[in-house]
């Protein structure tokens, strides 16, 4: 039986790009893990959870077990939505769907939205998973680039003028994370952040905004483009996986109702009713504003260990932005870092290479991305030296 033969044209045609996280060799034991975007281990809330399903179980019994799942799904729309006008951002209930997580919100949205012949803007370098889950629908990309104040809107209107001017297509959406930039650590100013609603409006295009670092600022915070949307035209997607735990899978949309309506129609009973109802129990049960300033502390405190320590043991030829937030450094070094993996390995220390963040791989060789959130301070440090000395 040929089983090719009954996939659908559009599987058939994604199933041609590399496989999804593929590209990374099974990691060395007690390797030093600065490529991984994950929690700190000793943040993750297990006792805490644990207790939240304990009582969830005892006051519910099996109903959180059944498909319609508890009533503390609804009060974990509620949480969220009283998180997000923290923020500024003013959204009813009709204008909120939870979703597993922020990648199927990403999906969803891409489901929706695009056809085979729609264009997508990313900014180059971009979340490598936002950029496998468009290649599957789509192959018409615009790549803006991204430098140590974010998005270039200056470039990206040249090309919506030029485009415009030719009579070609325009795009349907932008894919922006404006608050600390998966991979480059970067934040969008205030400026260009008004300038890019601009143009969303003068050029008809809609913004996928993603905000899965934005609450994890180590002094200011910056406005999410949602709250500064006075035109509908900004497609919110959040998540708790960076701030509670990744593997509840939590995560959500924001978006005007009839967007709102159509995701929902496609996600149709999709939903993790238990995570969704311990997670709603377990924020009952914690101060968050507390929580997310342990957080903040935490990863402050570690990206400044990660800084100090490339000083110091990378050569000088290397260059990094300096993140205000988030989990990321963005460094740029002489070499492919591609190839330098293996041998970065073989220290016991990992990475992530730069080229799988770009549309065009040959665009990023010279860099490579590193996290200071999962290792601890003494293992950063030990790390970065291990990788200066492959770098030498």
């Amino acid at each position: 039986m040929n089983v090719e033969s009954f996939f659908s044209k559009s599987t058939k045609e994604a199933l041609q790009n590399d496989p999804p996280g593929e590209w990374m060799p099974a990691l060395p034991d007690e390797c030093i893990r600065l490529s991984s975007g994950y929690p700190a281990p000793h943040l993750m809330p297990d006792k805490e959870i644990k207790a939240a399903v304990a009582r969830l179980l005892e006051e519910e019994k099996d109903q959180p077990l059944h498909y319609l799942g508890s009533p503390k799904m609804e009060k974990l729309k509620e949480q969220i939505l009283d998180r997000l006008s923290i923020r500024g951002m003013n959204v009813s209930t009709d204008e909120l769907l939870i979703t597993a997580g922020a990648c199927q919100a990403i999906d969803l949205i891409a489901r929706v939205l695009i056809d085979d012949e729609t264009l997508v803007v990313i900014e180059a370098p971009t979340y490598m998973e936002a950029l496998e889950i468009f290649k599957n629908y789509t192959n018409h990309f615009i790549s803006i680039p991204v430098d140590e104040y974010g998005l270039q809107t200056d470039l990206l209107e040249e090309v919506l003028v030029e485009r415009k001017e030719k009579g070609l297509s325009l795009p349907r959406f932008l894919y922006t994370i404006p608050t600390f930039q998966n991979p480059t650590g970067t934040t969008m100013t205030e400026e260009r952040r008004k300038h890019v609603l601009e143009l969303s409006a003068k050029y008809n295009f809609l913004i996928l905004e993603d905000d899965a670092y934005g609450e994890l600022h180590f002094d200011k915070h910056s406005t999410p483009l949602k709250a500064m949307d006075t035109d509908g035209r900004v497609l919110h997607v959040g998540s708790l996986s960076k701030v509670v735990a990744p593997g509840m899978r939590i995560g959500w949309i924001a978006a005007t109702s009839e967007f709102i309506t159509a995701l929902a129609w496609f996600k149709k009973d999709l939903d993790h009713p238990f995570a969704q109802a311990t997670m709603a129990v377990y924020l009952e049960s914690i101060d968050m504003q507390e929580r997310v300033e342990t957080l903040r502390a935490t990863y402050q405190a570690n990206c400044s260990v990660l800084l100090s320590a490339l000083e110091q043991y990378l050569p000088k030829s290397a260059s990094w932005y300096v993140p205000n937030g988030g989990y990321f450094v963005w460094v740029k070094v002489t070499g492919d870092t591609s190839e330098l993996l293996a041998p970065a390995l073989e220290e016991g220390v990992s990475f992530v290479p730069g080229k799988y963040f770009f549309l065009d791989q040959q665009d990023g060789t010279k860099y490579l991305r590193l996290s200071f959130s999962y290792a601890d301070e003494k293992r950063i440090v030990e790390g970065v030296k291990r990788l200066g000395s492959v770098l030498k």
